[in-house]
C-alpha cells in the first residue's frame, strides 16, 4: 500500500503515521495549488532555483495554512548535498522558514523532539527520508541524492539517535517520492561508490543498461543501508511514487534542470 495519500491537489501525506502517532504531521508538497509561474508552476517551495521570492512566500503561506502549522515555527536550510544533519529546538523556530540567506547553512538533515516544530527540505528527484521515535518522540528528515545516499546520511541519522538513546529497533523510517530506477541513470563513477557502502549487500539496487550507464534505485540504496545499520525491515515504509514520472512533483531531470522544488515536512504539533 502506497504510504503517501494525496489529501488534496498540493499534499501528500504519510497517514499510517498520522493515524498511529496523534500530534504528527508529516509528508510532502506536490507542485500544484500555487501561484508559480512558467517552470516554477505552480506550487514552487524552494527560494533558491530563481522564481520569484514573493511567489515563494505566498506557496509556503498557502502550506502553511493546510496544514495548520504556522510559517514561523518552520525551519529551513541551504542544502548542499552532504550528510550534515543538526538537531532543533524552539529557539531555531523560523530559520529559514522566508528566505533563504537565513536558512541553516550546509545542512540536509534535522531533527527534533520539541513539539511546535516544522523540519522542511527541498527536493526535485532526491530521496527525502523520514524518521521517527515514537517512544522518545524523535523525529527527523534528510535529504538523500547521489551524493547523500553514498556519503550515508540515512547512517548518519541512526548514529546521531544512538548517541541520543534511541535504539535503531525503535526507528521506523519512510522513503518518499523520488526519482525512480527507470529514469534515474548513472554511469561508473557513481555505481563504484554506491558498491563501496553496499559491498558487504547481496542485493544491489542498480543494473547494467549498456556500457558505462546503469540504472539506480536511490530508495532500494537507502533501504538497504538503513537494514545495515538494525532498522528493522517492517519499519520501513518505500513510496512507489516518481517525480520524474508523475507530473504532480517537479523533477529536475525531466525538466532539465529549470524547475522548482517540492517540500518535505515533519513536526510535532503544539497541543
Amino acid at each position: 500500500m502506497e504510504p503517501f495519500v494525496l489529501k488534496n491537489e498540493s499534499l501528500f501525506m504519510i497517514d499510517g503515521w498520522m493515524n498511529r502517532f496523534p500530534g504528527l504531521t508529516a509528508g510532502i508538497t506536490s507542485k500544484h495549488g500555487g501561484v508559480g509561474k512558467g517552470s516554477f508552476q505552480s506550487l514552487n517551495m524552494g527560494f533558491h532555483v530563481g522564481d520569484d521570492v514573493n511567489d515563494v512566500c505566498i506557496n509556503r503561506e498557502t502550506v502553511a495554512h493546510l496544514l495548520n502549522f504556522p510559517l514561523e515555527s518552520w525551519v529551513g536550510a541551504q542544502q548542499t548535498h552532504d550528510i550534515m544533519i543538526r538537531k532543533i529546538s524552539i529557539a531555531d523556530r523560523g530559520t529559514g522558514s522566508n528566505s533563504y540567506n537565513q536558512a541553516f547553512e550546509g545542512t540536509d538533515g534535522f531533527y527534533t523532539n520539541e513539539k511546535g516544530i516544522l523540519l522542511t527540505l527541498c527536493f526535485a528527484d532526491c530521496v527525502p527520508l523520514f524518521f521517527i521515535a515514537p517512544k522518545s518522540g524523535m523525529i527527523g528528515a534528510a535529504h538523500a541524492g547521489w551524493k547523500g545516499t553514498v556519503g550515508g546520511i540515512a547512517r548518519e541519522m541512526i548514529i546521531t539517535w544512538e548517541q541520543e538513546g534511541i535504539r535503531p529497533e525503535e526507528i521506523f523510517v519512510a522513503i518518499g517520492p523520488s526519482i525512480c530506477k527507470n529514469c534515474y541513470i548513472v554511469d561508473n563513477r557513481v555505481i563504484n561508490l554506491v558498491e563501496n557502502i553496499l559491498e558487504d549487500v547481496d542485493g544491489k539496487p542498480y543494473n547494467l543498461i549498456n556500457g558505462n550507464q546503469y540504472s539506480l534505485d536511490l530508495r532500494e540504496a537507502n533501504r538497504l543501508l538503513l537494514l545495515k545499520t538494525g532498522v528493522p525491515e517492517e519499519n520501513i515504509l518505500v513510496t512507489g511514487l516518481c517525480t520524474s514520472c508523475d507530473n504532480s512533483f517537479f523533477s529536475h531531470r525531466r525538466d532539465k534542470g529549470s524547475t522548482g522544488r517540492i517540500l518535505s515536512f515533519i513536526g510535532w504539533k503544539e497541543i
